[in-house]
This record gives C-alpha cells, sequence and structure tokens, in this order.
C-alpha cells in the first residue's frame, strides 16, 4: 500500500456559547483536516486543532506545513509504516505539533481501517469507556451555578471550572458551586497560568471545604519551579497542562516533581504516537495522566478517546471540545451517556463516511 495523495483544508466553527478562560475569550475557532488516500481501499482522516498561545500554530501555519513538509513527505510511502513516517516529521513537531498531530491520526485511523477494527482496541484496549468532565468558562459566581446545574441535569458528573482572573471570584465560584450541588459530584479548577505561588496556595487553602480534586496549571509554563513549589506545598493533585508540549516535557516534569498529574493533550505532543511515549515516562515516574482537548471537531477528540481507553495510566478524560461546536461534519463518531464517553465500534477512529 503506497499514499498517492494528502489533501488538507481547513473549516471554521462558531460556539454556540462563547466563552471565556485566563487570559482570552473565544467564540470560533478553525480545525484542519486531513485526508489520506492510497492506492489500496482505505483512507485515513486526521485534524488539526491549532491555537497561537497552546501550540504556537496557526490555521494558515498548518496548512503551510502539511502542503509544503508533510506532503512531499508522505507521498509514495506505505502508510501501515507510521513510525517511520513519523520520525520524518519529529525535528518540526516543536513548531507543528498540531499538524503532526493531524498525520499522525490519519495515519493511526488507516491503521485500524486496514485491520479492520476500532482504534482503541488496536493499541492495547484497556477500556471501553472513560467519564469526561465538562468545563464551565469564567463567569460571574451566579452564571457559574446556573450553568455547573444544568450541565449535572443532563448528566454529568465532573466539572472542570475555569479561572486565573481573579482569585477571590475563583474561590467563590468554586465554594459556590459545592454548596449548591453537595457531594455528588465532583470539581476540578484550571487556573490557566493565571496565578502565582502564593495565590494558588491561597485558592488551595480557601476551597478545602469544597473538596476540589485536581488544580490544573495554576502558574506560569515558562517558570516550571513555580509550578514545583505549588505541587510541594499542598496535597491537592497538581496537574501540568501549558507545562507539558513534549516527550521532554514529561521527563523533566517527572525529574523534578514538578506536578502530580499531566494533561496530555494530542494536540500539543504532535498525535497518539506521542502521547503513548508521554505516558510511558508518566508512569514509570508515578503520574497520573488526564487526556485533555482544545476546541475540536468529533473526528480528533475521537482520536483522544482512543488513546484513553487504550492504557491503563489514563484514568481522567476532559474531552468536551466538541460539545460547543455548531455544524461539526464529524458528528457521530462518539456516543455520550450521562457523562460517560464511548468511542464507535467502527473501524479506526470510527469515520463511516469520507470528509473533503
Amino acid at each position: 500500500m503506497q499514499i498517492t495523495r494528502v489533501v488538507a483544508w481547513p473549516m471554521t466553527f462558531t460556539l454556540v456559547e462563547p466563552y471565556t478562560i485566563a487570559y482570552e475569550t473565544i467564540s470560533e475557532v478553525t480545525n484542519v483536516f486531513v485526508r489520506l488516500e492510497t492506492n489500496g481501499e482505505h483512507t485515513g482522516h486526521g485534524c488539526a486543532a491549532p491555537d497561537l498561545k497552546v501550540t504556537g500554530e496557526t490555521p494558515d501555519t498548518v496548512l503551510g506545513f502539511l502542503e509544503n513538509v508533510a506532503v512531499p513527505e508522505l507521498l509514495g510511502l506505505d502508510p501501515l509504516r507510521s513510525a517511520a513516517i513519523l520520525e520524518r516529521l519529529r525535528l518540526h513537531r516543536s513548531k507543528h505539533p498540531s499538524g503532526i498531530a493531524a498525520v499522525d491520526m490519519a495515519l493511526h485511523d488507516l491503521l485500524g481501517n486496514a485491520a479492520g477494527i476500532p482504534l482503541w482496541q488496536l493499541l492495547g484496549g484497556f477500556r471501553d469507556r472513560i467519564e469526561t468532565s465538562v468545563t464551565i468558562g469564567i463567569l460571574s459566581e451566579s452564571e457559574t451555578v446556573e450553568r455547573a446545574i444544568d450541565w449535572v441535569a443532563q448528566g454529568f458528573r465532573c466539572l472542570k471550572i475555569k479561572g486565573g482572573r481573579d482569585l477571590d471570584t475563583d474561590i467563590a465560584r468554586v465554594i459556590q458551586v459545592r454548596e449548591h450541588l453537595g457531594d455528588r459530584i465532583e470539581i476540578r479548577f484550571d487556573a490557566n497560568q493565571g496565578y502565582t505561588v502564593e495565590q494558588a496556595l491561597r485558592f488551595v487553602k480557601q476551597t478545602k471545604a469544597a473538596r476540589v480534586t485536581l488544580f490544573e496549571q495554576p502558574t506560569p509554563k515558562g517558570q516550571p519551579d513555580m509550578l514545583g513549589r505549588v505541587t510541594r506545598a499542598t496535597s491537592v493533585a497538581i496537574m501540568a497542562d501549558e507545562s507539558i508540549m513534549s516527550l521532554r516535557d514529561a521527563f523533566q516534569i517527572a525529574r523534578d516533581d514538578q506536578a502530580d498529574m499531566v494533561n496530555v493533550k494530542l494536540m500539543k505532543v504532535g498525535g497518539i504516537a506521542e502521547a503513548l511515549q508521554v505516558n510511558a515516562v508518566a508512569r514509570s515516574a508515578g503520574l497520573e495522566v488526564m487526556v485533555g482537548c482544545m476546541d475540536e471537531v468529533e473526528l480528533s477528540i475521537a482520536a483522544g478517546l482512543h488513546f484513553a481507553l487504550a492504557r491503563p495510566n489514563v484514568m481522567y478524560a476532559d474531552l468536551d471540545g466538541h460539545l460547543g461546536l455548531a455544524k461539526d461534519p464529524t458528528r457521530g463518531m462518539l456516543r455520550l451517556e450521562n457523562g460517560v464517553l464511548f468511542a464507535s465500534e467502527a473501524p479506526g477512529l470510527g469515520l463511516t463516511r469520507e470528509l473533503g
């Protein structure tokens, strides 16, 4: 089998409801799709979700990478030799992680299609479902509680509350959610790099009664010692997110005891193959893993889900980035029941129609 054609195209999606995090408000996103065609009967699909502040990419830079770098490397190669192909692209991972993630997804999708089984089973099949959190952006206290009640009414039992702009308001919001919803839900909090060490520790102390289960990226990613200081000073699980962009980052976080957990996003690390290696480093160091996401269509959310289902160390999921996207052409690849995600039983990533 040989790759005979690579097609890439962007699509912009409006969010049904814009949301705010520590450093921006998001109302629309652009994903870049990739389709690998072969001289056989199988194709593979992938998708990039670039974010200038997180991955350092824009849709234009992703398209430029795919058209000028990836396509010349891919044409004529055997897509089942994904390790050899991805090694050719490895030098570009730091500048084009989501672009490589899209190629990686398409290769894995094609592999599953060729094998005739779902990717999560092909990769190991540890579990067949996983609970996901659902995110609440930065809102007022009353709006945060209202949104939390609504999500719980829809069946979710794990809420991730965004903050990082105003410490006192963040504390009050978390406490209010716990008081209104009681012990029936799990609360996670993500500061998106918005706090100092002192602020992070005050947040932990003053929200103790709210029983926050994990505290994601409280401090700036460029100052890893700050994250480590928070980790060592509190019993609440501290998670690295923006701080982990690569396999080397995972090693440094583990070596220097900078976090208790890591958030692995395919768009940051460059796809499933690299995520598996990051997960192996985390497991060797006794760090738990959460699979996270950007604002992504179901196709790439499915890739994250297949990775999570395949490995026992991926114990948490935050795979809700598709829920707010209007007119997603890949809708239907996942099943969501009461906050629990199930992958499709179709081969590969579960896409049953050709895109583009």
